[in-house]
């Protein structure tokens, strides 16, 4: 029920989404996204809602004694009935495309073994080798700012190194020449 009031009124969806079955249907899996995290929402206030009372803060808000059951409740059952709207979109879906009849050759799955990286995922190219890593641009920073850090210390190194011969060197010098 409370799916229902959150959804976007006719009036105001592009028309294209209404231009075809498989429109329609790509704009329900985008509904569905919408539900999932709204479902997390839902999990994570039941969830504030089961621990102690004595553990709120104070900017929480939530209900004390009897009307947090009832407020517990309430988000659980809402809970199965979004979780339940999910289910029966996905299975829709679903039956939409077995009965579009879609070759799955023309499904591009990723290849064997493929890992999609974990700070960006990207669609696989055709060219894709399971060897080759493909990484999100937040890792490709991460690894930038180390080497820089490495070449860094090497210079640092390198730095130190020529002070210390250098000291060495006019150590020895100003013993030879004292003798």
């Amino acid at each position: 029920m409370a799916q229902e009031e959150q959804r976007t009124p006719e009036a105001e969806i592009d028309p294209i989404w209404s231009s075809s079955r498989t429109a329609r249907q790509i704009y329900a899996l985008g509904e569905v996204e919408k539900d999932i995290t709204q479902l997390l929402s839902l999990a994570a206030s039941s969830v504030s809602l089961l621990a102690l009372p004595q553990t709120d803060e104070p900017e929480d808000e939530l209900p004390q004694g009897e009307e947090r059951s009832e407020e517990f409740v309430a988000k659980v059952s809402e809970y199965f009935e979004r979780l339940e709207a999910i289910q029966v979109a996905i299975r829709s879906s679903l039956a939409h495309i077995r009965q579009s009849r879609i070759a799955p050759s023309a499904i591009n799955a990723p290849p064997p073994n493929f890992v999609p990286p974990s700070l960006g995922v990207s669609i696989p190219t055709p060219s894709a080798n399971v060897a080759e890593v493909s990484r999100g641009l937040q890792e490709e920073r991460v690894d930038r700012d180390a080497w820089v850090g490495i070449l860094n210390a090497l210079r640092r190194l390198k730095v130190t190194r020529e002070q210390e011969q250098a000291s060495k060197n006019a150590g020895q010098s100003s013993t030879s020449t004292s003798q």
